[in-house]
């Protein structure tokens, strides 16, 4: 799978670019403890920086980036980002643009005072024939002032223009300046096939798996991550050094 993301030729050294989901993991999942004291069972339990599939998903795919400082004050967001002259006319110059409230009137992200923003994308996106890029709000960043909404774009087809990620403000009393390189998007390539869906009972065999994985996952810490997750240096499914191409 080949992701490539082209820009303005004017912008190809000016941007941020965007990169392995693994490599924009938040400061906090760094520090946080990997233990902590939990009342209810009067001792101390690991914390989900011991989860793989917790992290995994977070270093799955891509992140596109903030392109520049955005400073939030008295419920303002402000830029100050001087662009040369573009190869295109059509081409945004700013980071994020707005949607009205009622875009989303009769959705559970209404709010007559809420913004909807819209982060203007610099790159347009190029997948492999047969794949869609799902792309979603940052995996288990609650910590972001706002809530990127979830979308899938046919982006083997729909490649000559940038990918705009529209997203909802969640936190209007957030004062301070959301950092260039900010993750405001998470993408990653899903094929474009039809789902086979089977339903049926445990058999004997399957009970018996069942019974040694839970007792297994019961007798000792990191069964999962030892036998049954996949072996990397990167997770599953992200996008290789070799795969990942920038162009202007």
């Amino acid at each position: 799978m080949r992701l490539t993301f082209r820009c303005d030729p004017a912008l190809i050294d000016r941007l941020e670019p965007p990169m392995p989901a693994r490599a924009a993991l938040p400061a906090w999942l760094r520090s946080m403890p990997a233990a902590a004291f939990s009342p209810v069972h009067d001792t101390e339990v690991r914390t989900v920086k011991h989860c793989p599939p917790f992290v995994d998903a977070m270093s799955h795919g891509v992140v596109i980036p903030l392109p520049c400082d955005v400073t939030v004050s008295d419920g303002r967001l402000s830029w100050d980002w001087d662009l040369p002259p573009l190869s295109v006319e059509a081409h945004p110059r700013s980071p994020l643009s707005f949607h009205v409230p009622a875009q989303v009137s009769g959705t559970p992200f209404h709010h007559p005072d809420r913004a909807v923003v819209k982060f203007n994308s610099f790159w347009t996106i190029a997948l492999e024939p047969g794949w869609s890029l799902f792309a979603t709000h940052p995996v288990n960043r609650e910590d972001l002032p706002f809530r990127t909404l979830t979308g899938l774009v046919d982006a083997d087809r729909f490649t000559d223009v940038g990918i705009l990620f529209p997203a909802v403000w969640v936190d209007p009393g957030f004062e301070g300046v959301l950092p260039r390189g900010t993750p405001v998007c998470q993408c990653f390539p899903v094929p474009r096939q039809p789902l086979d869906i089977v339903v049926a009972p445990l058999e004997a065999e399957h009970q018996a798996r069942y019974a040694a994985t839970a007792a297994a996952l019961l007798g000792a810490p990191g069964h999962y991550r030892k036998h049954h997750r996949v072996g990397r240096s990167r997770s599953a499914g992200e996008v290789a050094p070799e795969s990942f191409e920038i162009e202007p």
